[in-house]
């Protein structure tokens, strides 16, 4: 495929807009490491929400739902469909708390909330376990969409693509910072939008598919179309619906979405002017991510089961993709060689804008734990503002360059999302429960960590996971392993947390003063610093979290009746739209009632 003079022009516009930015912010963004990874934690709410909505708006992200929907039909989006409810429930519970904390990253909070060595070792094991290690993993996927992306579309080898689009990202990531980031991040949305918006409407209307109407109708498409999975079918209905929804939300831990928040999101939350800038940033957030976004890469997933209905016509189609790189998510690629001139140029642009945004972020977040977790707390604690931010740059080129190597050996990205999600399973309770409780303690935190680790390693390909889990042999169904990870994982970290003792009065003590979290969970905690003189309650403020939760369940339902009723109207069920819509309106209004409530209670 060629790109024409218009197509080259969108891109290097492009690219120079993004480096002008990166070198603009440079300058202030190197004054102070609260400056390069929080900027001055000024930001108001709808930039950080659109800089979260671009951060997610990554290459891999098409692909895995170009894969999940070829395979598993839409319905098996619920496989992060599900984690609204973890976003809802950062969005009004724990999005003040974070703001309230004042850390420098989310870190940083062990030491506030735990004392002692265990607090310690948590804090520099998880800088490195998840700054480096999870972070190159997640980064290799996105780079591995990347590749793809490359590989179809432009003819490029896998090296050829890495080195390319990773230059000028880490470029501008260790120029400009966090404010850098955010900057360009508004800019990447829209231009990511745009993209898949228009690439979506003109796939959907090329002669081989036929419109949207030919397109619901296909043979290939029909049995793809269910929001919901089939209810006959038992095990998909428990592996696409009833594990998500029941279990996976809470239980797991995922870049992005965190139980009790955590990561970029409350990097960002921690760049927030004040707590409702920190809410307002999420909940836009959440709005974008899963009611109104998915639908363009949908269609265009739909459709390419039209134009490419197996593996096997994409190889025939593009015999020069590596046979190890081929997969169902090569298909949106696939689709997208189809543009036209000119709208090619912006597709191309806004993909090299998910790319950019996503890794730009990840690399910001990542050297933060770096800096703040492991460098200061660990090698150099008199370390100057200036060796921070050195550090700061340093970091982020050694991470990108790592992930780019790990990138070349990946093959498809929903291993990797299905990985992540496994290596988190069981450890997402005590990242609710710690604000709340005041007998969770460091260990239960690093108990959780390595005991859901070492599960996952132990029945992965193993002679004990073909005897719990082999689907004709095994104790339990294939559908199990999730949830047995989960149980055990779980059941072993409260045994640990009730076996050790609690963290001391005055950690304790000094947590509550700071962040206020309230509720029955801390009243042994308040009552004993009451009979010793000591008052802990703030008592201009009200515990929030019943009006938390009220808000939290209004907004779930806020943002699935829009995106069902945004699915319905593109299917042309027209009645099941209207309702749906009617349903978006009413818990709206009643959201908005909640919300004035809750910004009271923070008053």
């Amino acid at each position: 495929m060629e790109l024409s003079t218009l197509d080259y022009a969108f891109i290097i516009v492009f690219f120079s807009l993004v480096l002008g930015i990166g070198v603009y912010v440079s300058k202030k963004s190197g004054k102070n490491s609260t400056e390069f990874f929080l900027s001055g934690r000024t930001m108001p709410w709808w930039l950080l929400g659109l800089s979260m909505v671009a951060t997610t708006f990554s290459t891999d992200t098409p692909n895995l739902v170009t894969d999940i929907v070829r395979t598993k039909g839409v319905s098996g989006n619920w496989v992060w469909w599900c984690f609204l409810i973890t976003g809802m429930l950062t969005v009004f519970v724990y999005a003040k708390l974070w703001r309230k904390s004042n850390v420098n990253t989310d870190l940083e909070f062990y030491e506030m909330r735990y004392g002692g060595k265990p607090a310690s070792f948590l804090r520099k094991f998880r800088a490195l376990y998840l700054g480096a290690l999870f972070n190159i993993i997640t980064m290799a996927s996105v780079t591995l969409a990347a590749i793809k992306i490359g590989g179809i579309m432009l003819g490029l080898e896998p090296w050829e693509t890495v080195v390319s689009a990773g230059l000028i990202t880490v470029i501008f990531s260790a120029l400009g910072g966090f404010k850098g980031v955010v900057y360009t991040d508004f800019l990447l949305f829209f231009v990511a939008m745009s993209g898949a918006i228009g690439a979506a409407y003109y796939l959907v209307n090329i002669p081989e598919v036929g419109g949207i109407e030919a397109l619901m109708a296909n043979e290939n498409v029909v049995s793809k179309l269910n929001i919901l999975p089939d209810f006959d079918n038992t095990e998909v209905l428990i592996m696409l619906f009833i594990i998500p929804i029941a279990v996976q939300w809470w239980s797991s831990w995922y870049p992005g979405a965190e139980p009790g928040g955590g990561g970029y999101i409350a990097q960002r939350m921690l760049a927030a002017k004040n707590e409702n800038h920190a809410i307002g940033a999420t909940f836009f957030f959440n709005i974008m991510h899963y009611a109104l976004r998915p639908w363009p890469w949908i269609l265009v997933a739909l459709a390419s089961l039209v134009v490419y209905p197996d593996i096997a016509s994409i190889a025939a189609a593009f015999p020069n993709v590596e046979e190890s790189k081929l997969g169902h998510d090569l298909a949106y690629s696939a689709m997208l060689t189809k543009l036209p001139s000119g709208l090619l140029g912006v597709v191309l642009a806004s993909l090299i804008a998910a790319y950019m945004s996503t890794i730009s972020t990840q690399l910001n977040w990542g050297s933060s734990y770096i800096v703040f977790d492991f460098y200061k707390r660990q090698i150099n604690p008199n370390a100057t503002e200036k060796q921070m931010v050195a550090v700061g740059r340093i970091s982020t080129v050694v991470l990108m360059v790592l992930s780019a190597l790990f990138a070349l050996t990946l093959q498809n990205a929903f291993e990797v999302f299905d990985l992540l999600i496994q290596f988190g399973a069981g450890t997402g309770l005590v990242f609710i429960l710690r604000w709340f409780w005041w007998r969770i303690n460091a260990w239960s935190e690093i108990t959780a960590m390595f005991a859901s680790g070492i599960l996952v390693i132990s029945l992965a390909k193993t002679s004990l996971g073909d005897f719990l889990f082999a689907a004709d042999t095994g104790v339990f169904p294939e559908w199990a392993n999730y949830p047995f990870i989960v149980v055990v994982t779980t059941a072993i970290w409260m045994l640990v947390t009730v076996l050790t003792p609690p963290e001391s009065d005055a950690t304790l003590r000094s947590f509550y003063r700071k962040t206020q979290p309230g509720g029955p969970g801390w009243r042994k905690v308040v009552k004993k610093a009451e009979i010793e003189n000591e008052e802990l309650v703030n008592t201009g403020e009200k515990w929030s979290v019943p009006a938390g939760i009220t808000a939290m369940l209004l907004g779930i339902v806020l943002i699935y009746s829009i995106m069902f009723a945004t699915g319905y109207w593109i299917y042309g069920r027209t009645t099941q739209a209207i309702v749906l819509t009617i349903v978006s309106v009413i818990s709206g209004f009643l959201l908005i009632k909640a919300w004035n409530r809750l910004k009271g209670n923070l008053l």
